[in-house]
């Protein structure tokens, strides 16, 4: 591996050097081929499996690498924590991709740093399989998101409500500045690391603005953070598109890089409901499915706030530029999400006429959905396949009353054959999403066992979710309570 470091060159302020926990007897689990070629990892290297568990583990470092935890601050359900940083985790350093682009490769579950706040450091199994499958499932479904390169058993127990067997999990993110990381320095009222910050990241994330000679301090601030919103609000949207459901939705773990990171007790959505929760300790529905679009334009404004030093020197002047980026979140995120529910329905644009009856049908829908108590993934599914199945959709026109018919007539309006619509919605609704208790039985599989039998063939059909393969039925089915008593749990 090719390490290159540039976060550890900025100044000590944004990082401890630290180096993982030596672990007592490493076994990769997990090992993700197809990233590790994007990587441009050597066979050899990738050959060598005990030298990987060593690696991946933390017990040995590999050459070049620099292990760093990063500093940060954020807010948690609406509260400001000044200090949190990397309690668990070491960067290792930055590698670049076949696509030119660099990467960070971070161990998370590798032991205490000085942001640990009395924490072990460590990982427990379940949460690291956990993140390897979600991350993998979100990637395949489009959605961007941090990738798991390795899991690597530690042999250590973990103690949380129980003693469960340990494990560190290898994270490949576009980077791991947070808006939590810009709230760190603007509390401390550290103006020269906040720019020094937010200069490595526009370089880091958005060198269009770098390049630009034209634009000053102020000028280039707010175009980074017009381009963070940006990147924000094609993530939720996408988000919404498949049903994901985050969970945690803090400062501290919204990258603004825009993908999905810190997968704790995310979930899916199955039976469609706006205030759909499964978090356990969400106990208000802060972070409910369809509050993730307001509560992005909050961390937004959050990060607004931390970056209004460098926009102005006269707070009222700085405000008065960033907050009308901050209010057009609301508009831009109304359009992309009417944008994104027209191709789930087989529509390339919104309808040109924009009557009432087009402009909410696929709001209609939803609260159909709502209403009847029906799967949201499988809904979508059975509309795709309707256009081509008469007895589907003679059924889905039973169940959806006049809808169907105005939804069918529209596409007509607008010129669309059933073949271009269903080309749209088979590439826009999946087949198959990582249902919460399929995930389930494997982590618990993992967790008493040490491996799952069923794991390869999950992550195969979960690595093609546009596609039937004859494993796919096999992970379609609807838990037996429609996951009415599901929870999930931070993984700290």
């Amino acid at each position: 591996m090719k390490f290159s470091n540039s976060y550890s060159q900025l100044d000590n302020v944004f990082y401890q050097r630290t180096s993982p926990a030596q672990v007592s007897r490493p076994q990769l689990l997990l090992w993700n081929q197809e990233l590790a070629d994007q990587l441009l990892l050597t066979e050899d290297f990738c050959r060598d499996k005990a030298l990987l568990a060593q690696y991946f583990s933390g017990n040995r470092i590999p050459d070049g690498a620099d292990p760093i935890a990063q500093a940060y601050a954020g807010h948690q359900f609406g509260s400001f924590n000044p200090q949190l940083g990397d309690g668990r985790a070491h960067l290792l350093g930055e590698v670049l991709g076949d696509n030119g682009l660099r990467y960070d490769i971070q161990l998370k579950g590798s032991g205490q740093t000085r942001f640990s706040r009395q924490g072990d450091g460590k990982c427990a199994i379940g949460p690291a399989v956990r993140e390897y499958i979600m991350s993998e499932a979100m990637h395949a479904l489009g959605v961007p998101s941090s990738r798991c390169l390795a899991v690597t058993a530690t042999g250590d127990l973990v103690f949380r409500e129980t003693a469960k067997p340990g494990a560190v999990v290898t994270r490949v993110a576009a980077s791991h500045i947070r808006v939590g990381t810009f709230e760190y320095f603007a509390a401390r009222g550290d103006l020269d690391s906040l720019e020094t910050l937010t200069g490595f990241a526009i370089n880091r994330h958005f060198p269009e603005i770098a390049l630009n000679p034209d634009l000053d301090l102020s000028q280039r601030v707010l175009q980074f953070l017009n381009a963070v919103i940006d990147k924000q609000i094609t993530l939720i949207v996408n988000w919404l598109r498949v049903g994901f459901i985050h969970g945690v939705m803090n400062t501290d773990n919204t990258a603004i890089s825009g993908e999905t990171i810190d997968f704790g007790p995310c979930a899916m959505m199955g039976i469609y409901h706006p205030g759909t929760v499964f978090s356990s300790i969400d106990t208000r529905g802060r972070y409910a499915f369809g509050n993730q679009a307001a509560i992005g334009q909050w961390n937004m404004a959050r990060l607004a706030e931390a970056l209004l030093p460098l926009i102005d020197e006269v707070p009222e002047k700085a405000v008065a530029l960033a907050e009308p980026l901050i209010r057009q979140f609301g508009q831009d995120f109304e359009l992309a999400h009417k944008l994104m529910l027209a191709n789930k329905l087989g529509m390339p644009s919104l309808p040109a006429s924009g009557s009432k009856s087009e402009n909410s049908l696929g709001n209609d829908l939803l609260a159909q959905m709502q209403d009847q108590e029906l799967d949201y993934t499988q809904t979508f599914t059975r509309l795709t396949l309707s256009l081509e199945n008469p007895e589907q959709a003679e059924k889905l026109s039973h169940e959806l009353g006049p809808w169907y018919g105005t939804w069918r007539a529209l596409l007509a309006d607008e010129n669309i054959t059933d073949d271009a619509a269903k080309s749209l919605m088979a590439q826009t609704n999946p087949q198959v999403i990582p249902r919460n208790h399929h995930v389930e039985a494997i982590l618990a599989e993992y967790e008493q066992n040490g491996d799952s039998g069923e794991i390869e063939d999950f992550l195969t059909v979960l690595r093609t979710p546009y596609n039937l393969l004859p494993q796919t039925p096999k992970f379609q089915d609807l838990p037996a309570d429609g996951d009415r008593h599901y929870r999930t749990f931070c993984g700290t």
